[in-house]
């Protein structure tokens, strides 16, 4: 019994360890989807300066074509001056070449704010293209690091798996499956516990004198009465 025990241990750090691997595993594929999104958040961000660039240049060429009819609209209200017969028509025409004035002053100056906006954005979107080369080196750098250790992981995954086969084989059936109850009604804890001082370190509650002395005679199973782990001796 003390050797089936042991085997028991045994499978049990086996266990404990493969499912540290796997959630070292799980948070490294969680790593590489963070990673991702922060590069294509990063990429987003470039896009949409870009696209600001892009719609600042429209603008700019429409104010453009704008800018470029009202100075002949000026021009032939200039030549109605010089066939206005009253007074009144020449204020009026007057009044309209003053509009036109406005009105071209106003589009120069959408047209300056335009230029002014397109050089801080385009500035802008050089320093991110610059911040995003250099996060994305570091990102692959990254990525390519935690692929390395999750194939090592893997690797020790498979190795674990295998000598789980070869212990689990090793252990008597009816052994085999109260230990896998036991560990299923204890996912957070374990199923095989040590007891020292005549302390379960499953429960940390002190086990029947009687019970204790049994152990160390090692010739059956014990189960603690306080949380029903199987229980063994643990050396000095």
């Amino acid at each position: 019994m003390k050797e089936q025990i042991y085997m028991l241990v045994k499978l049990q750090g086996i266990e404990i360890e493969a499912k540290s691997i796997k959630s070292i595993l799980n948070g490294a594929s969680r790593k590489l989807e963070v990673l991702d999104a922060d590069l294509n958040e990063f990429e987003r961000t470039v896009e949409e300066q870009e696209s600001i660039v892009d719609e600042l240049k429209k603008k700019y060429r429409d104010y453009e074509s704008e800018a470029r009819i009202n100075p002949d609209r000026e021009k032939k209200t200039q030549a109605k001056l010089r066939s206005v017969k009253t007074n009144r028509e020449y204020q009026s025409l007057l009044k309209e070449i003053e509009e036109e004035k406005a009105k071209n002053s106003k589009i120069e100056d959408k047209m300056i704010e335009c230029l002014e906006r397109m050089d801080e954005t385009e500035k802008i979107v050089a320093m991110k293209k610059d911040e995003y080369l250099q996060l994305s080196d570091s990102v692959m750098s990254e990525k390519e690091l935690i692929k390395q250790e999750s194939e090592q992981a893997r690797i020790k995954l498979a190795e674990l798996d295998k000598d789980r086969e070869e212990i689990s084989c090793m252990i008597d059936p009816e052994l085999l499956k109260k230990y896998l109850i036991i560990k299923k009604q204890n996912q957070r804890g374990l199923a095989v516990v040590p007891v020292k001082d005549a302390l379960c370190h499953g429960c940390n509650v002190n086990l029947p004198p009687q019970l204790y002395n049994e152990l160390f005679l090692g010739n059956s199973l014990k189960f603690c009465p306080n949380c029903q782990r199987i229980i063994y001796l643990k050396d000095s």
